[in-house]
C-alpha cells in the first residue's frame, strides 16, 4: 500500500509537469518573451516597406494588424513582467546574476523601439495622425528608449563582468543582445529625426547626433563580441543543442546597423548645411551629400556582412538541425528580428541604388520571415494553452534542488513511519 501512495504522489508530480497554473506561468515569464514583442514589431516594420504595392491599401491594413497585435502583447508582457516581480520579489535578484537570462532584458528596449518606429513612420509621417504633439509624444518616448538602452549596453555588461560566470566555450551570440540596443534605438532616432526636421531643425541634429553616437558605440562592441564568438565558435564548434538557433543573431547588428547608418546619412543630408553658429564644417554645403554618401557605402559594407552571417547561420542549421531534436522554447522568437532587419535593410538599399537585385532579394527573404513568424507564433499559442512553454532557466535549479529535498524528506518521513507501525502508513 505504500507503493501505491507513491505511485499517487509521482503521478501526481507528472499531471503537475505537464500543465502550470496561472502563478506559475507568471513565475516562469522570463525577459526572453519580448523577443516576440522584436520578432512582430520587425513584421509590421516589413509590411511598410515592402518594395511592392507600397502603401497599397492591403499593405497598410497588415501593417496596422501587427502594429497594434504588437502593442496589445507589449501591454500584457509588461503586466505579467510586473505581477512576477512584485509577486515573485527575490526573482530580480536570481535573473539579473543568471549568464543568460540577464542577457535577455535587452529585447525591452528593442521591442518597444519597433513600436515607436511605426508610430513615426507610418502613423505620424504617412497618415498624418495626431500632428506635433503626437511627434513630440514618441520623441519623449524615444529618449526613454535611449536611457533603457544605454542602461542595457553598460549596465548589463559591466553584470556581466563583475557578478557572473562566463567561458568562451559557453559563449553564443546572445551576448550580443545588450549591446544591440543602441543600435536598434539609434534606427529609430533616425526616423524621428526625418520627421523633426520639418518642424526644428535643431532637435533634428540633436538626435541625428545622438544616433549617431549611439549606432557607433553599438556597432563597436558588436564587432568586438562578433570577433570573439568566431574565435569560440572555430575553437569549440557550434553551439549545442538549442543554442544554434543563436547562429542568426548577428544578422541583428549589421542588419539594422546598416540600416541605421542609412537613415543618419539621409538625416544629415536634409538638416545640413546649417545657417547658424561658426561651424564651417556645418555650414558647408557640401557636407550633408558627403555624409550621406559615405553613410550609404557604410550600410553595403554592413548589409555583406550580414550576409556573410547569414550563410554561416544557414549552414550550421544544415549541420546539427539532421542530427538534433530541437524542441520548441521561446529562444525560437530570436529568430524573427534578425532576418526582419536584415530583410528591411536589403529592400531598404534597392530604393537606394534602384536595384532590381535588392528588390527582389528582399522580397523573398521578407516573405520567409513572415512564414517563420507565423509557424513561431502558431505554435507559440499551442503551447501557452498549458503552460508548457513558460520555462526559467534562471529558477530551473532552484526548483530542482528544492523537489528533491521535498522527496527526501518525504521518504524519510515514510520510512520513519513504516518502522513505528503507523497505521496511517497503510492507507
Amino acid at each position: 500500500m505504500v507503493t501505491i501512495a507513491n505511485s499517487q504522489a509521482c503521478s501526481s508530480e507528472v499531471s503537475v509537469a505537464k500543465g502550470k497554473t496561472l502563478k506559475d506561468c507568471v513565475r516562469h515569464f522570463t525577459p526572453a518573451w519580448f523577443a516576440a514583442i522584436m520578432g512582430t514589431g520587425a513584421i509590421s516594420i516589413l509590411f511598410h516597406s515592402f518594395p511592392y504595392a507600397t502603401n497599397s491599401t492591403p499593405m497598410k491594413i497588415f501593417t496596422y494588424i501587427f502594429f497594434f497585435l504588437n502593442l496589445f502583447l507589449f501591454i500584457l508582457f509588461n503586466a505579467l513582467s510586473i505581477f512576477r516581480y512584485a509577486i515573485f520579489p527575490d526573482i530580480w535578484s536570481i535573473m539579473i546574476r543568471h549568464p543568460t537570462q540577464s542577457l535577455f532584458l535587452g529585447t525591452y528596449p528593442m521591442g518597444a523601439a519597433t513600436l515607436i518606429s511605426i508610430g513615426a513612420g507610418r502613423i505620424y509621417e504617412d497618415d498624418g495622425f495626431g500632428g506635433r504633439p503626437f511627434l513630440y509624444f514618441l520623441w519623449a518616448l524615444w529618449w526613454s528608449n535611449v536611457a533603457l538602452s544605454f542602461a542595457c549596453a553598460f549596465e548589463i555588461v559591466h553584470i556581466m563582468k563583475t557578478k557572473q560566470d562566463h567561458a568562451l566555450n559557453r559563449m553564443t551570440a546572445i551576448w550580443l543582445l545588450p549591446v544591440v540596443t543602441l543600435i536598434v534605438c539609434s534606427s529609430t532616432g533616425g526616423i524621428l529625426a526625418s520627421s523633426l526636421v520639418k518642424i526644428s531643425r535643431n532637435n533634428a541634429l540633436i538626435t541625428l547626433a545622438v544616433s549617431a553616437f549611439m549606432v557607433s558605440a553599438g556597432l563597436a562592441l558588436a564587432f568586438m563580441i562578433l570577433t570573439m564568438y568566431l574565435l569560440r565558435l572555430i575553437v569549440y564548434g557550434l553551439p549545442p543543442g538549442s543554442s544554434i538557433l543563436s547562429v542568426f543573431i548577428p544578422l541583428g547588428p549589421m542588419g539594422q546597423g546598416g540600416y541605421s547608418i542609412l537613415l543618419l546619412g539621409s538625416g544629415f543630408r536634409s538638416v545640413l548645411p546649417l545657417w547658424y553658429g561658426k561651424s564651417q564644417l556645418l555650414r558647408n554645403g557640401s557636407t550633408g551629400e558627403t555624409i550621406s554618401v559615405i553613410c550609404t557605402c557604410i550600410s553595403f559594407v554592413l548589409w555583406s556582412l550580414a550576409t556573410m552571417w547569414m550563410f554561416y547561420a544557414v549552414l550550421a542549421l544544415l549541420e546539427v538541425v539532421p542530427k538534433t531534436k530541437l524542441p520548441f522554447k521561446v529562444p525560437f522568437w530570436g529568430l524573427i528580428f534578425p532576418n526582419g532587419v536584415y530583410a528591411n535593410l536589403t529592400v531598404q538599399l534597392a530604393r537606394t541604388f534602384d536595384s532590381q537585385f535588392f528588390r527582389v532579394w528582399g522580397s523573398i527573404y521578407s516573405v520567409a520571415t513572415l512564414l517563420l513568424w507565423m509557424y513561431v507564433f502558431g505554435r507559440t499559442l499551442a503551447m501557452v494553452r498549458n503552460g508548457a512553454i513558460f520555462e526559467a532557466p534562471c529558477l530551473e535549479d532552484i526548483d530542482m534542488t528544492r523537489g528533491l529535498e521535498k522527496r527526501n524528506d518525504d521518504r524519510s518521513q515514510s520510512t520513519r513511519r513504516e518502522a513505528s507501525g503507523c497505521p496511517g502508513t497503510l492507507q
